[in-house]
């Protein structure tokens, strides 16, 4: 299998915001901040599995695993579509990423 990157995630919400354009909200700034309010709720998902299971259960309990990385999908669905809100390009967020990474390994 190849990478999965961000340019490839961004294509898949845009093809899934345009299938279900006029049934979800737009993709715009003013909506972003509820992209980000149902992202937090995945994460809260996310948080749940570990939390009643344990880390460890849920990352070996084969059935645990898959609801563990099918809410992990889910944030990161919501994080891309927030990125297509505020108009993120991966180029973007990957040099930013980069200089965020750079400051925080001479940080301490």
């Amino acid at each position: 299998m190849t990478d999965f990157g961000m340019q490839e995630m961004q294509e898949m919400q845009q093809a899934l915001q345009a299938r279900y354009k006029g049934k979800w909200e737009p993709i715009d700034p003013e909506t972003g901040k509820n992209k980000l309010l149902w992202m937090v709720g995945e994460i809260g998902e996310v948080i749940d599995i570990v939390k009643k299971h344990g880390g460890t259960q849920a990352c070996t309990d084969p059935d645990l695993r898959k609801d563990l990385i099918e809410e992990l999908a889910d944030v990161l669905m919501y994080y891309n579509d927030i990125l297509l809100c505020y108009n993120i390009t991966p180029d973007e967020l990957g040099q930013s990423y980069r200089e965020k990474f750079k400051r925080n390994m001479n940080r301490w």
